[in-house]
């Protein structure tokens, strides 16, 4: 069973109503922190449900079409890894992980397999319900160089970018890309051919938090590749600049 995509390119996002609030799946199998968090969201107006597994997660995933997950990694049956990476075949869904503290291997795996930001337990509710509020603000903005035109296109040679909407088509096909592999086309297409650092699209992208963790940039710049040319094979958009960064070639063509 296939999930929803998010992404409409020309008419925007389909809304389920201007008063509906937005959804949330907590997916914990450690019941006071699970109904701790679904409290506090609740009280913040947003509708909340609960599994205490990934295989009970990804079936309310299927059902409820949530907005935003907050996944915890260490759970039994089905674990947040393969949750994740099941939901990311099928859906760019914002995704916040819920990892051990000092586990900074698991912060930077869960960040390069498509999750939008983590929490380290322990961890203040609030905590919780304030990175929930930017996750999804950083999701429904349009991006700040795209404000002025609303409907700009950022169009190349067999790709298009469509800022207001966050859609990609490459050769006319659509392709589904998480937020993060979106903000860093979106940010390489507006500057062609400058030279980014690792270290440079980590802070603009990720933040400063994250600053020593570029391999996640790495990931997330190789994923976005794989999606860019799947549809294509006389094109690549993003060239490696060897021990400097990447770059993005507004012609394509293949790497010297």
């Amino acid at each position: 069973m296939k999930a929803y995509k998010r992404t409409f390119c020309i008419i925007g996002e389909k809304k389920r109503g201007l008063q509906m609030k937005k959804r949330i799946l907590i997916v914990e199998d450690e019941e006071n922190i699970r109904e701790v968090c679904k409290r506090y969201l609740e009280r913040e107006e947003y509708e909340v449900y609960t599994a205490v597994n990934g295989t009970e997660g990804w079936d309310l995933f299927l059902t409820y079409q949530p907005d935003l997950i907050i996944l915890d990694l260490m759970m039994p049956k089905k674990d947040g890894w393969e949750l994740c990476e099941e939901i990311r075949q099928q859906s760019n869904v914002p995704i916040i992980m819920l990892t051990a503290k000092g586990e900074e291997r698991d912060r930077i795996l869960g960040l390069t397999m498509g999750a939008d930001d983590y929490v380290t337990k322990p961890f203040s509710p609030r905590e919780l319900v304030l990175r929930v509020q930017i996750v999804l603000r950083r999701v429904n903005q349009i991006p700040v160089q795209a404000k002025e035109s609303l409907s700009e296109v950022i169009e190349f040679p067999d790709l298009k970018i469509y800022p207001k909407t966050r859609c990609v088509l490459v050769c006319e096909h659509e392709v589904d890309l998480t937020t993060k592999e979106f903000e860093v086309l979106y940010v390489m297409a507006k500057h062609p051919k400058q030279v980014f650092s690792r270290s440079q699209l980590l802070e603009r992208i990720w933040g400063t938090e994250y600053e020593g963790i570029t391999n996640t940039v790495t990931v997330v710049v190789s994923r976005l590749r794989d999606k860019l040319e799947k549809h294509t094979i006389k094109n690549r958009w993003i060239h490696t600049v060897w021990g400097i960064g990447y770059r993005f070639e507004p012609n394509g063509g293949n790497e010297t």
